[in-house]
């Protein structure tokens, strides 16, 4: 049979050429240039291997076959066509060559058996091909998806470092898809808790690695329903998100970002602030407890006076043992309880009733412990510079 066939070989070809246009409309074009050069080189290479085989151990494809099916496949993603467009030609090819066979073949004279191996070794051999093209589909989809992460790394560096290149980010960002916001906001994860990013952020999101954390740049979360959303996708991530800047200025809210979670910035316990400045981990630190430990993000433009406070902390802890040395003489449990009441006081100047709310007491509970803390600094809560620093240290986290 394959002697039979083996001259009407470019016939079987040019049939094919001509009918798939018709079969698979996606293809309704010039077969010509180098599309048409492609699909005309993978029929021919097909037919005349699918002759080639019979009475053989020969693989399906030969290395060279194999690439061929491969890069066609790989065609289809360049040309933004679907896999099953490819499928159904080469299907349509097969259905060609088997009725050509049976015009050229009289298969009257055939066993059944042997018509029906035949069929079956053709359709097989069709598998063969449409698993090669499917390996070379999904082989140039995996690869262009890598450099779409590179090159979103690439533009984010570049936002980073504020360059000023002429059209570098705006070409970069269009190039990769990524509409360029006007005000945007970097946000820092620790790279242990980085699983599913990217998808919870969606593509507004610019996210590369940097050190030991991962660094996000994406439009601001100025609107309500924006940093709801923000806020859902970085739950439980341990992240702190830097104050809106222009793209042109993103590095100074990477710089902020860096510099509360330093200084552990957003944490509810005292203590965990000096042991996360201290340590100088970066974001790692500023989850361990407070806000970001609970799940939620520590958002740094809430906590730009902690921060000042913080970024000096030995001046702050001079200003504690001074403000607070009233306070040294009390037991624990009581220089607890008039702090807090303290720091309550000053930040709702002195009204009983937000106080006694804030701290689950009696007005008159209130007023007993506010009587106590005048006793003891005496006419300095009369003066606003001491009152000042007073709430700076305590909101700093001293007792």
């Amino acid at each position: 049979m394959a002697v039979v066939l083996r001259p009407v070989v470019r016939d079987i070809v040019e049939a094919i050429i001509a009918g798939i246009p018709r079969d698979v409309p996606v293809y309704a074009m010039p077969m010509e240039g180098r599309f048409g050069q492609g699909v005309r080189q993978g029929v021919t290479i097909a037919l005349n291997r699918f002759l080639d085989l019979p009475g053989t151990r020969l693989p399906a494809l030969s290395e060279d076959g194999k690439w061929v099916y491969e890069n066609l496949g790989r065609g289809e993603v360049r040309s933004g066509r679907s896999l099953e467009s490819l499928l159904a030609a080469y299907r349509y090819g097969a259905r060609v060559t088997f009725r050509a066979i049976s015009r050229t073949v009289d298969v009257s004279q055939l066993p059944p058996d042997v018509l029906l191996s035949l069929g079956e070794s053709l359709f097989a051999y069709i598998d063969e091909l449409s698993a090669a093209s499917a390996q070379g589909y999904a082989q140039e989809q995996s690869e262009r998806a890598g450099e779409q992460v590179r090159l979103r790394a690439e533009l984010l560096e570049m936002i980073l470092r504020g360059d000023s290149s002429e059209g570098g980010v705006p070409r970069l960002s269009a190039a990769v898809g990524w509409t360029l916001p006007e005000v945007v906001v970097v946000a820092l994860v620790p790279s242990p808790y980085v699983e599913g990013l990217r998808a919870a952020l969606g593509p507004d999101a610019l996210v590369a690695e940097r050190g030991s954390d991962v660094v996000i740049v994406l439009p601001s979360a100025g609107r309500t329903a924006r940093r709801r959303d923000l806020a859902r996708a970085l739950r439980g991530r341990r992240a702190i998100v830097g104050p809106p800047r222009p793209w042109q200025q993103a590095g100074e809210s990477l710089h902020l970002a860096t510099s509360a979670g330093a200084h552990g910035v957003g944490h509810s316990d005292p203590h965990a602030v000096g042991s996360a400045a201290g340590t100088g981990d970066g974001a790692a630190d500023a989850g361990r407890s407070g806000p970001a430990g609970a799940g939620s993000p520590v958002w740094v433009e809430d906590h730009l006076a902690e921060l000042v406070v913080l970024a000096e902390p030995l001046a702050t802890e001079d200003l504690a043992r001074t403000r607070l040395a009233p306070l040294d003489g009390l037991r624990p449990a009581v220089r607890e309880r008039l702090t807090e009441t303290l720091l309550s006081w000053l930040r709702h100047q002195g009204q009983r009733a937000p106080i006694a709310e804030e701290l689950f007491v009696h007005q008159q509970t209130v007023g007993y412990r506010v009587a106590q803390l005048k006793e003891l600094f005496g006419d300095g809560l009369d003066d606003p510079e001491v009152r000042f620093e007073l709430e700076l240290v305590l909101r700093a986290g001293h007792r």
